[in-house]
């Protein structure tokens, strides 16, 4: 533990500043939606004048069937400009293994669900403004320098205020393994005296609902109950409320910390019990360092690795394994666009890369709670397998709409669920049997286990495996008879035929072998345009798509072949923009939707990956480089980048991208996925203790 952290360190309740206006609802970005109703942000400690009385919540005036009026950015008043949030890589995550919450450079929580991931946000300014929900602590002068950082090997974020009055940090975690999760935010004064702003605003429900707010009993802060939910705010400092919100000022001067704690309870429980937030940090800072010490990557991008390592393992839901995609909804593809979606749930499309990079840095115990997640959630009739599914494995993911948030920088709409789950995608086949053979291969599982499930997967497989589908982007313009979704049904073939050669398990090996031969020579007859010497997206037409990159990644044809190069070549001229590679191009109509989106972070590492394969190691290394360069000031990837805005954009942080930046690492050593290849062996049955060999791991 940091010596700051010691005993001597007094708490104290500061001293409120005198002031003549109290903080409004807002002070955060640049959006281009303005606020059409009154504010009637969460209710704050004025309840403690009407204890119970409800809240007075003013009549919305609706327009067009939203709360919000869309205007040009340029016309919108300063005040209510800093009332929106800020870009996306602005962002910091922290997290307790069963939710996170966003974290701005202002200080400014605006994206927080609670209990789980996947549960209602009781902070939602970041689709929509501070009367949403937001929970700011941030200098009263609004020309304060700020920093922030990560501490080594954790999921502690550290924020640093200066003026020419003095410096504060402001300390922002969620404590591992508590029976009730929490954020603590902690202001530790650090050089002469600075006047700090505190601004809560609970909204539950996405933003919708205000709650009931009730004094402690030892008066140290208050309840906010809104059905099963409560919320209970701790704050040794005088709080009081202001349109709907609880606001305080107060002083920090060097050496002192003042600590606040939200924690959430089901209602129907007690009260939770207060935080010992010094020993909460001193576990939680233990806690991720002793996690990230186990990183075996020891090679050039170390950092670059254990950051994305540990960005993982705060999207896990650590009691049951899954891992989410990202821990936001509808955080668009597009600035202003309407590709948003609901990615807090778990994807079998990430199953196989997630796999591997958690077993290849030395987290086994990590990758064999992924395996066994993906085990249990794919039970049942292989005709009903999803592309997705909750977090303990749950298939009823409706999607519907939050009309009253007006979305991130009005990008509209605001999608909860995520109505892909319900798509036919064979390429989830082969990502499934992929990651079960690499489980078997690296010792992960028993060589028997769910090997019966496992052929069931593949007799089903066998009957539907010429059908066309929605491939791997959940494109919702139709299915079509995407290439990249063959070479997956062959991957799940190809790895169950040397499961059981290698094991000796009981299968029909001939016919298998049989239709593994066949789905290869339908492909590369029928996926193939000669004339241009290209693989293509689907089957008869001429478009290219960057999943085509993965032919040589899972062994389909060797990285050298003829067909390949020509394919990576068409990807170079066709799908890359400002040196990125865009999934497809979209204004062909091909996924239902207004052309436009980013290029797509984790395919321009699948190039890089494809370059190490080709011996191409000096544009590798470049590309590498370059992505590595788009991370944000603490380390952390979107799933795209708007090579016009400079932007990120998507959902953030994005678990595929991180995956992705964590093989490229190992590949661009030779002992990645993509690399030491055993003979007859696909790319991805890399032989892992080979990279105990090459040094690069420890």
């Amino acid at each position: 533990m940091s010596e700051r952290w010691s005993e001597s360190i007094p708490t104290r309740i500061p001293q409120a500043s005198s002031r003549s206006n109290l903080p409004t609802p807002g002070e955060n970005g640049n959006l281009a939606v303005a606020a059409a109703r009154p504010v009637v942000s969460g209710m704050g400690p004025e309840a403690r004048d009407a204890a119970d009385e409800p809240a007075r919540v003013a009549k919305t005036k609706q327009n067009g069937g939203r709360n919000i009026e869309l205007v040009a950015l340029g016309s919108i008043a300063p005040a209510l400009k800093a009332d929106l949030p800020l870009a996306i890589e602005d962002y910091a995550l922290i997290g307790d293994c069963t939710t996170a919450a966003l974290v701005g450079r202002n200080g400014s929580i605006d994206w927080l669900c609670w209990p789980r991931f996947d549960s209602p946000a009781c902070f939602a300014a970041l689709l929509g403004t501070s009367e949403h929900g937001r929970w700011r602590i941030a200098p009263v002068d609004p020309a304060a320098r700020v920093s922030r950082a990560y501490r080594d090997g954790t999921m502690v974020l550290e924020t640093v205020f200066e003026t020419a009055d003095g410096s504060a940090a402001l300390i922002d975690f969620m404590p591992i393994g508590q029976a009730n999760s929490s954020v603590i935010r902690l202001v530790e004064g650090r050089r002469g005296k600075l006047a700090m702003r505190l601004h809560l605003t609970l909204r539950f429900d996405y933003g919708a609902t205000v709650p009931w707010v009730t004094q402690l009993e030892d008066k140290s802060g208050f309840t906010a109950t809104a059905g099963p939910s409560r919320i209970v705010f701790r704050a040794p400092l005088p709080l009081h409320g202001e349109n709907f919100a609880t606001v305080a000022e107060f002083n920090v001067v060097q050496g002192e910390c003042v600590p606040f704690v939200l924690t959430y309870g089901p209602s129907h429980l007690r009260v939770p019990a207060a935080v010992d937030w010094r020993a909460a940090l001193h576990r939680t800072e233990a806690f991720w360092r002793d996690w990230s010490g186990r990183c075996t990557y020891a090679g050039p991008w170390r950092e670059a690795v254990q950051r994305s390592l540990l960005t993982l393992k705060a999207l896990t839901f650590a009691p049951t394994g899954g891992i989410v995609a990202a821990p936001t909804t509808s955080l668009p593809e597009q600035l202003g666009g309407e590709r948003n979606w609901d990615y807090r749930y778990c994807w079998l499309r990430d199953a196989t890369f997630t796999l591997l990079a958690l077993s290849s840095a030395g987290y086994r115990e990590e990758a064999q709670a992924w395996r066994d997640w993906l085990q249990r959630s794919v039970a049942g009739s292989p005709d009903q397998i999803q592309i997705m599914y909750g977090l303990s494995g749950e298939r009823q993911l409706i999607e519907w709409q939050a009309s009253w948030l007006p979305g991130y920088q009005g990008a509209a709409p605001v999608r909860i669920g995520n109505a892909a789950s319900d798509q036919l995608q064979l390429d989830v086949f082969g990502e499934l049997i992929d990651a079960t053979y690499h489980a078997r291969k690296h010792a992960l599982a028993p060589v028997a286990s769910a090997w019966a499930q496992q052929q069931t997967l593949i007799e089903h497989l066998e009957d539907i495996w010429e059908l066309p589908d929605h491939g791997i982007w959940e494109v919702r313009g139709g299915r079509r008879q995407f290439t990249y979704s063959k070479v997956m049904a062959w991957v799940a073939l190809d790895r169950s035929v040397r499961d059981a050669e290698r094991f000796m398990l009981e299968a029909p090996l001939e016919r298998w072998r049989e239709v593994r031969d066949r789905v290869h020579a339908t492909i590369c007859r029928r996926g193939f345009d000669d004339s241009r010497n290209t693989f293509t997206q689907s089957f008869g037409n001429r478009e290219l798509d960057a999943s085509l990159l993965l032919l040589p990644v899972v062994g389909f044809l060797p990285p050298n072949d003829l067909r390949v190069r020509g394919t990576v070549a068409a990807i170079e001229r066709e799908l890359m923009v400002d040196g990125l590679v865009r999934r497809y191009r979209t204004n062909i109509n091909v996924d239902g939707l207004p052309a436009g989106e980013g290029a797509f972070l984790p395919c321009s590492f699948w190039l890089a990956d494809n370059y190490t394969l080709q011996n191409r190691d000096a544009e590798a290394r470049a590309l590498f480089e370059r992505l590595l360069s788009l991370r944000n000031d603490v380390g952390l990837l979107a799933e795209e980048y708007d090579p016009h805005a400079h932007r990120q954009v998507g959902n953030f942080p994005q678990a595929f991208s991180h995956v992705a930046l964590i093989g490229t690492a190992l590949n661009l050593h030779a002992v990645g996925p993509a690399q030491r290849r055993e003979p007859e062996a696909p790319p991805l049955a890399a032989s892992m203790p080979s990279v105990l060999r090459e040094g690069v791991l420890e």
